[in-house]
């Protein structure tokens, strides 16, 4: 069993691959969701057996599952919860995440540790002592308040209380993420875990006297994106996040790839343990936020934790950025006698290129591409095929689970 970390390094998990990834990188602990209750419909997530398999897999590792059930319900809906929640308990889940108060007692008739969703909004002391009455052992602050707000909840609330806050990842546009807007424009609502996500849409504006025209809202040729709220990243502020109390570091992301999980767990993993190590003179690495930024696909913005942002908090041009690198391949098996590693091809890569290493236990290096052989040993000029099995010469000792990416 590995020793628990001072501060938790949480995960997101849409699929069994994420989790593995996810837990293969340094996260302490793992959230995702059943087939239903949870609020990412279009996440695979796990089937009970899957959920069984995946705690036993953390557990295994000294690593915690949190499953979600932070959707708001109807009396129909609530129905067959109390049985989920018992197979819950059952294969052990560390904790359910909650936000309906209904859900929140079946989860304790069940004898579950629960944990307070964002979408409950807690963003005052006399809210966390509350719920923290109605026996939530931990609270994930609303997305909202400022650091220096949760300094002063924690230092007001007793330490028999967690607190958990975001990190890094997609922040929505409405307060806490309680929005109608999906549900309005679409018939998904987001309060079902199937947001359409219409923040990110174009609008334009229609004045009553001119009757079928419309006028877009320009910036330039791009246009104007009103709603479209920047992504968060707080890699080069984790001793304020430290010494504000917060007891969990959240990374959003249930509906990203296991490239993605990587790649973000790794750079937290590094930046938070390399502080915890050596608090004094701390800086965050540049490569590590160079590292975040390349996995990106929106701008960035610290969110609301120094203050209301304003516009500064929102893409007013939507102006996506080209990921700089390219997951090409995953690691299955470690350098054989020959010096080569066997992969799983995820991204058409060629002879000559230079693969850069994503690996938990190295630090970044990368390799020339020498040779490209299938596994039936025949030589490739490239590798066009999706998951295809193939073996090529490597430098470094690299182990399953490690990934391979080039610059895009």
């Amino acid at each position: 069993m590995e020793t628990k970390r001072n501060v938790e390094l949480l995960a997101p998990a849409g699929n069994m691959e994420c989790l593995q990834t996810a837990l293969y990188f340094g996260a302490d602990a793992v959230y995702l969701a059943g087939k239903s209750y949870g609020l990412r419909a279009f996440a695979d997530n796990f089937t009970m057996e899957e959920l069984a398999e995946a705690v036993g897999l953390a557990h295994g590792l000294g690593r915690r599952v949190y499953v979600t059930a932070n959707a708001i319900s109807r009396n129909d809906e609530l129905e067959g919860l109390a049985s989920y929640f018992a197979q819950l308990k059952k294969i052990k889940a560390d904790a359910v995440i909650v936000s309906d108060p209904g859900v929140l007692l079946l989860a304790r008739e069940a004898g579950l540790e629960v944990h307070l969703s964002t979408q409950a909004s807690t963003s005052n002391t006399k809210s966390a002592c509350f719920w923290h009455a109605q026996g939530v052992k931990r609270i994930v602050m609303a997305r909202e308040i400022s650091l220096a707000e949760i300094r002063e909840i924690r230092e007001q609330t007793p330490n028999t209380l967690e607190i958990e806050a975001f990190i890094h990842g997609a922040m929505c546009v409405a307060y806490s993420g309680r929005c109608l807007l999906s549900s309005v424009l679409t018939g998904r609502s987001g309060n079902k875990g199937a947001c359409a996500q219409p923040c990110r849409w174009e609008y334009a504006i229609s004045e009553a006297g001119y009757p079928g025209q419309y006028f877009p809202i320009l910036e330039d040729e791009k246009g104007t994106y009103i709603l479209n709220s920047k992504d968060l990243m707080m890699i080069e502020h984790i001793p304020e996040m430290v010494q504000a109390g917060i007891d969990s570091f959240k990374i959003e992301g249930r509906m990203k790839s296991a490239y993605y999980v990587g790649c973000v767990v790794n750079a937290y993993r590094r930046a938070i343990d390399a502080y915890l190590a050596a608090p004094e003179g701390y800086m965050v690495d540049p490569a590590l936020v160079e590292e975040l930024r390349e996995s990106a696909t929106r701008q960035f913005t610290t969110g609301f934790f120094f203050g209301n942002p304003h516009e500064e908090g929102q893409d007013i041009q939507k102006s996506l950025m080209d990921r700089q690198t390219v997951f090409c391949a995953k690691v299955l098996e470690g350098r054989d006698a020959r010096g080569y590693i066997r992969v799983e091809q995820r991204n058409k890569f060629s002879l000559g290129e230079r693969l850069s290493v994503l690996s938990p236990r190295m630090p970044f290096c990368d390799f020339a591409v020498e040779e490209i052989r299938s596994e039936d040993g025949e030589a490739q000029e490239s590798a066009p095929h999706p998951q295809q099995v193939l073996w090529i010469p490597c430098p470094y000792d690299l182990h399953p689970g490690d990934m391979l990416r080039r610059r895009g």
